[in-house]
């Protein structure tokens, strides 16, 4: 339940739309649901101005769909990430609605429309063709969180024209969020040429003394432009719920 829900529920019953017994048996599972082994938060709407989203990768099938369940059952739009293709096939068998992203590994299910709550546009940046994995999960991630998001992939500083080529869409921007591995270098670069806030994603992509995105890792912490923040290895989720505070017009 988000505040805007919240809202209609005590208007409904303080116009007599809604009996005081009906409005609190909607609020019973307010806190928490118990779906088993899982923990519903059907408060975290009203903190922080998004509900839960599900980490699929070490779920099961059966514990994703309880999950899942339970937050549609609860009003609220689903996103999982780091699915396999097996799992979502199962659940898109549940839910022909919902829709599965191969290469970022999200499923969405999109019950209620997404509300527009960003200020501007967040753009998410990829270095490289193999750094999309984990570039798309941030745009996805960022879209559901109710941002405009534009994507532009491929402009890592091996070919530096690439990015300058767009630099329009880079001051035009609200946030952007920059993913890259090897040495990790685009959110340094970006980060010079733009007064918006970088989030640097540094990805496991890269050869022997990446050491699986520790050298991109320490390259953006190391960064000596003003105004890049950091994000754990391949967390394009993580990225994407920073932008989206960032970018958001108000709080819940």
């Amino acid at each position: 339940m988000d505040p805007s829900e919240l809202h209609k529920l005590l208007s409904a019953i303080r116009s007599r739309e809604l009996s005081v017994d009906e409005g609190l048996a909607r609020l019973a599972t307010l806190p928490f649901e118990d779906v088993g082994d899982a923990l519903i938060d059907n408060h975290r709407g009203l903190r922080q101005g998004a509900s839960e989203v599900v980490f699929g990768q070490s779920k099961t099938t059966d514990q994703i769909l309880r999950i899942a369940d339970g937050l549609l059952n609860g009003g609220n739009n689903v996103l999982i990430t780091r699915l396999d293709a097996d799992k979502a096939m199962a659940l898109s068998a549940q839910w022909p609605e919902a829709e599965y992203d191969p290469l970022g590994k999200t499923l969405t299910i999109v019950r209620k429309p997404l509300t527009p709550r960003g200020r501007g546009t967040i753009l998410v940046v990829c270095a490289g063709t193999s750094d999309l994995p984990v570039a798309r999960e941030a745009a996805t991630a960022a879209r559901m969180l109710g941002n405009e998001v534009e994507e532009l992939s491929d402009v890592g500083v091996a070919g530096l024209h690439r990015l300058l080529a767009h630099l329009d869409r880079l001051r035009r921007a609200s946030v952007i969020i920059a993913v890259a591995g090897m040495e990790g270098a685009l959110p340094s670069v970006i980060g010079g040429l733009v007064a918006a806030p970088v989030i640097a994603v540094p990805t496991s992509v890269g050869y022997g003394a990446a050491l699986g995105g520790v050298a991109a890792l320490l390259g953006m912490l190391n960064s000596c432009a003003s105004g890049v923040t950091v994000v754990n290895i391949d967390n394009g989720f993580g990225a994407a719920s920073a932008a989206a505070r960032i970018n958001r017009r108000e709080q819940p």
